[in-house]
């Protein structure tokens, strides 16, 4: 859960993901139920089973158990890929300006720095690059491939909807539904 129950009230979409509010929560799904009601609400379940908050959903996209990560993953590579990002919140609110390290990289599977004979990771390239002034070198223009905004529109281009659907099980079309609502 990462709002409050009474803030759904005002929402205009509901997602729940790998949980059963209708049932877990009878009492706080009451909102839920009232933004559908008066504020014409979406909800939108994805979930391996069909439960009782699916079966009020305006939309169920059924995936298989264990693989919510990488329906997680198009989701996220649909928001960059159709530009439907809220820039000024990112900027201001998480570290997607900041630029990383010299030599950071992540490659077929592996994060820079790793040692196949030893399993394990030097983490000398993870983290930020550092001013002269002891603080984090930024990009607003989030355009430098080595900011994290950047760094993570490669990470996930990867989750692509075959891709996602092989591993997920569910249609490309519920995701591409589930996209469209959020």
């Amino acid at each position: 859960m990462t709002n409050n129950w009474v803030d759904i009230k005002n929402t205009d979409l509901v997602l729940i993901m790998g949980g059963n509010a209708a049932e877990a929560h009878p009492c706080g799904f009451k909102w839920v139920v009232e933004a559908m009601q008066q504020r014409k609400a979406k909800l939108v379940v994805v979930d391996p089973r069909f439960t009782r908050s699916a079966a009020l959903a305006d939309l169920y996209a059924p995936l298989r158990v264990g693989t919510d990560i990488a329906f997680l993953g198009w989701v996220i590579n649909h928001l960059f890929t159709n530009d439907k990002l809220h820039h000024d919140y990112i900027k201001q609110n998480t570290d997607a300006t900041f630029l990383t390290k010299e030599g950071f990289s992540y490659e077929n599977g592996y994060f820079s720095g790793y040692d196949e004979a030893k399993r394990v990771y030097d983490k000398a390239t993870w983290g930020y690059e550092m001013g002269k002034d002891g603080f984090v070198m930024v990009d607003d223009t989030m355009q430098n491939p080595r900011c994290v905004f950047q760094q993570l529109k490669k990470h996930y281009s990867r989750y692509t909807p075959e891709l996602v659907s092989k591993i997920t099980g569910t249609p490309k079309d519920s995701f591409q539904k589930v996209c469209e609502q959020i």
